[in-house]
């Protein structure tokens, strides 16, 4: 066999939490490609890399799971893949059973069920370096033994920590373990084996114990994790504007630059008007959508987010939805396409339902843009108790709101179903961990770039389209008004104002919305352009933000903000909730009440803040 022609196929197959990722971040780099597996929207993740004797292996990271007996669609593609019955993915010549050396108890269950499979295996001992430090003494030769395949110790998060896995897959045969009976107890089996390879210090307090005893305390608990979420908002405004000014006034001097030499007119036009304004509007808010990345990332590596679901479960399963669902919830922050993905854990039809229902409330990413723009325009920059941004409190609010709707609606539903059932929340506490910089590096540059190519794919497309649209046709010979007063996109502004005036949207807002439903941070590149070709020529020169605060009001502004909390701008998620429900009627559904709600709560917004004054 040619190893460059014909690589080794493994998989790295193993429960949710033993550093599987990060052991096939470690073995492939920068070598990957994620896609989708054919007809579902499970995530496919693939890589290569070569061994230190040259042999060259295709390495495949198969979603979490805690049994072959799947009870998701992640499990479901795992078992699948691991019995070849996958038309699209060849089966596995080498299964690699990574394991968390710190919970071996749970973990090593799965492995003998993979074992079952009567494919070569090897296990990967991961996270071996913590449970040295936790006291535990694992006999590597006695666990390989008692199981019938290689053992090789691992830590994914280090330089090196992969050398034993490489090493071992350079030999070219593989075990394959002796199956356990069908009816055997695998618990019993489990304990067998850790009696004859793992000694367990004498009983004494653990790290995990003491910090869990603050972390899972029914008061200190919850109020730690608002204030991390609160200090999470703050930092997404006090730490993002040095960088904001330095891309602001990059963009600036690039347009400048660009456009200087070019004569007034159609071309000079699409760049200054279209391109600079819309493209460069949105990529500002870059290190603000990074920041809040950064924080939700550190909080995944570190074991933090399961012990949140834990804490959030009893007041979310009284609003119809289970601790379960804050994963998938918190994830919606991020965006909700990867939140409602995520909802596939949830094993309970209705659950899995509602949480993919109440996902588009959670305040993603594409919205940072609007919420900044207004907060800033709008919120005075300054402390409150010598302390607390004003703005990154308005922030945090807007977020709250959200997180509140979500509860209710899944109230709503709960009620509507008659839904009395009881509960009970079973799931792995991972060990805490320090998060890898390495892997916090990859994590951001990855989502940095789907944003970016979100703004020079779609954005770009659509604001080129939007400035066609307010640049055609030209006006009328005598004309006295702005040009795009008479532009295709002035007539839809104009024939949609009469709708939108009793929420205070103007002609202007009315035209940023109908981009904004194929990505919500659109709205902002819209309103750039739109503003940069209907005012004078102070107004062109203008930041946005200066402009809309002068001619807008208040009640215009928080009625926006209100709008933008629950409105489905984003065709992207209802094509994932009709993938993921695999029907129409949950994306009407779910269209239908996202923008009846948009409406009242923006109608209700504006009315009250103009009888105020605002």
């Amino acid at each position: 066999m040619n190893a460059s022609v014909d690589p080794l196929r493994i998989a790295l197959v193993g429960n949710p939490n033993c550093g599987k990722t990060a052991l096939f971040n470690r073995l492939t780099g920068s070598r990957q490609k994620v896609a989708n597996y054919a007809g579902v929207t499970v995530e496919r993740k693939e890589g290569r890399l070569q061994t230190p004797g040259g042999r060259s292996v295709l390495v495949l990271d198969l979603p979490g799971a805690y049994s072959l007996e799947a009870t998701s669609p992640d499990e479901a593609i795992t078992r699948d893949v691991c019995l070849g019955r996958r038309a699209d993915t060849a089966q596995p010549e080498l299964l690699v059973a990574v394991v968390d050396a710190t919970n071996l108890r749970l973990h090593l269950r799965f492995v003998l069920e993979l074992a079952r499979l009567g494919r070569p295996m090897l296990v990967a001992l991961n996270m071996v370096d913590l449970a040295r430090r936790r006291g535990l003494e694992i006999d590597t030769a006695a666990l390989a033994g008692a199981l019938g395949v290689p053992v090789v110790e691992t830590v994914a998060i280090r330089r090196n920590g992969a050398d034993g896995l490489l090493a071992r897959l350079d030999v070219e045969a593989a075990a394959v373990p002796a199956a356990p009976a069908q009816d055997a107890d695998l618990h019993a089996e489990v304990r067998s084996i850790l009696a004859r390879s793992v000694r367990t210090p004498a009983v004494r307090e653990t790290v995990d114990a003491g910090i869990d005893r603050v972390v899972l305390h029914p008061v200190a608990g919850p109020l730690l994790l608002a204030a991390l979420l609160f200090f999470m908002f703050q930092a997404v405004f006090a730490w993002a504007e040095p960088l904001m000014e330095a891309i602001e006034g990059g963009i600036g001097a690039l347009g400048a630059w660009t456009t200087q030499a070019l004569p007034d007119g159609v071309l000079k036009s699409l760049l200054v008007d279209g391109i600079f304004a819309g493209i460069g509007g949105v990529l500002v808010f870059l290190p603000q959508i990074l920041i809040l990345f950064l924080f939700i990332l550190a909080l995944e590596e570190s074991g933090y987010l399961p012990r949140a679901a834990f804490l959030l479960d009893r007041l979310m399963f009284k609003a119809g939805l289970t601790g379960r669902a804050f994963i998938p919830l918190l994830s919606s922050f991020a965006c909700a396409i990867p939140g409602i993905m995520a909802a596939r854990t949830i094993a309970d039809p209705r659950d899995r339902l509602t949480t993919i229902l109440v996902a588009p409330l959670m305040t993603c990413s594409a919205r940072l843009p609007v919420y900044a723009l207004l907060i800033a325009a709008f919120i005075p920059e300054r402390s409150v108790w010598g302390l607390f941004n004003l703005q990154g409190i308005v922030l945090f609010g807007l977020y709250v709101f959200g997180i509140v709707s979500a509860l209710v609606v899944a109230l709503v539903i709960k009620w509507m179903r008659r839904d009395k059932s009881e509960h009970s929340l079973l799931m792995e506490l991972p060990s805490y961990r320090l998060p890898h910089p390495g892997d916090l590096l990859r994590g951001l540059y990855e989502r940095g770039m789907i944003f970016v190519k979100r703004v020079g794919g779609i954005i770009l497309i659509l604001t080129v389209v939007l400035w066609f649209l307010a640049s055609f046709p030209a006006p009328p010979d005598g004309a006295t008004g702005p040009a795009i007063d008479y532009s295709f996109a002035g007539r839809i502004g104009h024939f949609m104002q009469p709708l939108f005036a009793p929420i205070g949207f103007n002609w202007q807002i009315c035209i940023a919305l109908i981009p904004g439903l194929a990505a919500r941070e659109v709205a902002v590149a819209a309103l750039g352009t739109v503003y940069s070709m209907s005012g004078s020529d102070d107004a062109i020169a203008a930041q946005l933000g200066p402009l809309i605060a002068d001619q807008w009001t208040l009640a215009t502004a928080l009625s926006l903000l209100v709008w933008f909390v629950f409105a489905p701008q984003c065709l992207s998620t209802l094509a994932t909730i009709r993938r993921e429900t695999n029907s129409w009627r949950y994306v009407a559904i779910s269209a239908g009440y996202l923008f009846g709600l948009a409406y009242l709560a923006s109608l209700a917004t504006y009315q009250i803040a103009a009888a105020l004054g605002g």
